[in-house]
């Protein structure tokens, strides 16, 4: 029984040179491409819906391709991956023009027109990290980011609709731009501060029971729907108004119960806690016997999460169930659950990512620059991001200020923001005086960037105040 270091040795495996992903990856793209152009019409070619749905076909193969360089080393992955994401880049740069010339303004007045911005911002900095600092798996991190913000936007109500009063304003343009551009930054420097940590020989099994806290955190949140027979609690949808529905004579949200599929995403969250668990066992007994039980673990564990997922489009999309607020059955929809969608995608994806990391560690650490170099990168990154941040939350005062007569009221996204402010501003502050490097502010990126997407999606449905509509 080995006893002592608790460091996984993986068995590499040969680089693949064949086409053989490149093609079925390129096949599935291109037909799912004709399939949508096919299923739209001629008059519809052109459309925002059309071109975001070829984005989505494009950054998926892209992310699949990046992951496969990943495993295999091979460059024509990378080529490929890296087409495809420019690709997808046109894509979504067609859907936000349409977007624009329709509806009459920049895409940044809605949670929705926000996230078409923020995706076209990654896909140009995922192209601009390639080139300028030669980081050649970034793409692992930012086209699955991609690929859920774009499946996101399909959920969410895409309506074209007037400019609420606060909102017509230059401002809007000047504050948004400077909110998109920060965030990308933040979104690339995570990506980097992750490959620092590989690069940096950070133990596998520590992103093994990350990738595990990461999921059950996820499914943490979804549980909160949970009824005690087994049921899941979601949103009730009205399909007419494209619209949540509300308890009537109460603003309180209406919410249906789907028998049984608590239990489903019961059984998959203990299967995502189990890697974790095994990985406290291993470090309590100091035996790296159950470390290997935890890395096949996960496998069981992505395919529960897949299982989850699927089970949970099949049971949600277009049906009607009881509701235990109100006597009688309310139809949903998968456009009143989105972000129990994306968290799935999400703990789908960063399994992923660690079997990739599980399977070619070593590859995947030749492939990668320096560990200082990814620092200095991850530094300068924030270096911009930073003061983009800062006129953002400035811009945004004085145009509140402008319209509601004062510059800060403490509205959640405002806090939020602020937060956000302060961890980046920790990060700079420690590295400038306290010369921190390394793992510290590695972890810093990371926290931030957490802060970052709490910041743009959690306060927009869970805090909701005067930028509810943002």
């Amino acid at each position: 029984m080995a006893t002592g270091t608790t460091q996984v040795r993986v068995q590499e495996q040969p680089a693949a040179s064949g086409y053989g992903l490149v093609i079925g990856v390129g096949v599935a793209a291109t037909f799912a491409v004709i399939m949508t152009l096919l299923n739209v019409g001629k008059e519809n070619l052109l459309t925002e819906t059309t071109m975001l749905s070829v984005a989505l076909t494009f950054f998926s193969a892209s992310a699949a391709l990046y992951i496969g360089f990943g495993v295999t080393g091979n460059e024509r992955h990378f080529n490929f991956a890296s087409l495809m994401s420019i690709l997808g880049f046109l894509a979504t740069t067609g859907a936000a023009a349409h977007r624009w010339h329709v509806s009459g303004h920049a895409p940044f007045a809605s949670i929705y027109e926000m996230l078409l911005s923020f995706v076209w911002t990654v896909a140009l900095v995922t192209q601009l990290a390639e080139r300028k600092f030669a980081v050649k798996l970034i793409g692992s991190v930012t086209m699955p980011i991609a690929v859920v913000s774009v499946g996101l936007m399909h959920l969410l109500n895409s309506e074209v609709r007037p400019l609420v009063p606060a909102l017509q304003s230059t401002w809007l343009h000047i504050h948004v731009t400077l909110a998109m551009l920060s965030y990308a930054a933040c979104a690339l420097s995570f990506a980097l501060a992750m490959m620092f940590l590989i690069k940096d020989n950070m133990k596998t099994d520590t992103f093994l029971a990350a990738t595990s806290a990461m999921s059950v955190a996820i499914y943490l949140g979804i549980m909160t729907r949970f009824e005690k027979w087994g049921g899941l609690n979601v949103v009730a949808w009205d399909a007419a108004t494209k619209s949540e529905m509300n308890i009537p004579n109460s603003g309180a949200k209406l919410y249906v119960t789907i028998p049984e599929l608590g239990w489903v995403f019961a059984l998959a969250m203990l299967a995502a806690a189990a890697p974790l668990v095994l990985y406290a066992v291993a470090k309590l007994k100091k035996d790296d016997f159950f470390l290997t039980i935890a890395n096949r673990a996960v496998f069981v564990a992505l395919a529960l999460q897949v299982l989850a997922g699927a089970f949970f489009y099949l049971r949600v999309n277009n049906a009607v169930y009881p509701s235990l607020d109100v006597e009688g059955s309310f139809p949903t929809a998968l456009a009143a659950s989105p972000f129990i969608l994306s968290g799935l995608a999400t703990g789908v994806f960063g399994s992923l990512l660690y079997l990739m990391l599980y399977w070619r560690r070593s590859g995947l650490e030749k492939m990668l620059p320096s560990a200082d170099i990814l620092d200095r990168v991850t530094y300068k990154t924030i270096c911009i991001g930073f003061p983009l941040l800062t006129l953002m939350i400035a811009a945004g005062a004085y145009w509140a200020n402008r319209t509601w007569g004062s510059y800060w009221s403490w509205d959640p996204k405002e806090t939020w923001a602020a937060i956000t402010w302060l961890v980046y501003a920790g990060y700079l502050h420690m590295r400038i005086t306290r010369g921190w490097r390394g793992r510290r502010a590695a972890y810093f990126a990371i926290i931030g960037f957490a802060v970052v997407m709490f910041t743009f999606f959690g306060v927009t449905y869970l805090l909701p105040g005067l930028h509810a509509y943002a």
